[in-house]
């Protein structure tokens, strides 16, 4: 699975907040989301986070003209 910088991801169980909605802020073998109800920081695991993601929403990029 491909996951990116600033990419919008929506997990399967929602944040204690309400919101299912996360900001990819860091990638490797960790990954650290920003739910974008509460703007609390999580860091997960790699496999365990990629279990949990339900859609990926990108960032659409814009041509460097």
């Amino acid at each position: 699975m491909e996951i990116r910088l600033d990419d919008i991801v929506v997990m399967k169980k929602s944040h204690p907040c309400g919101e299912s909605s996360f900001s990819v802020l860091r990638t490797g073998m960790d990954i650290k989301l920003r739910c974008e109800g509460c703007g609390r920081e999580v860091m997960l695991p790699r496999q365990k986070a990629e279990k949990q993601i339900k859609s990926i929403i990108r960032k659409e990029e814009t041509p460097c003209l």
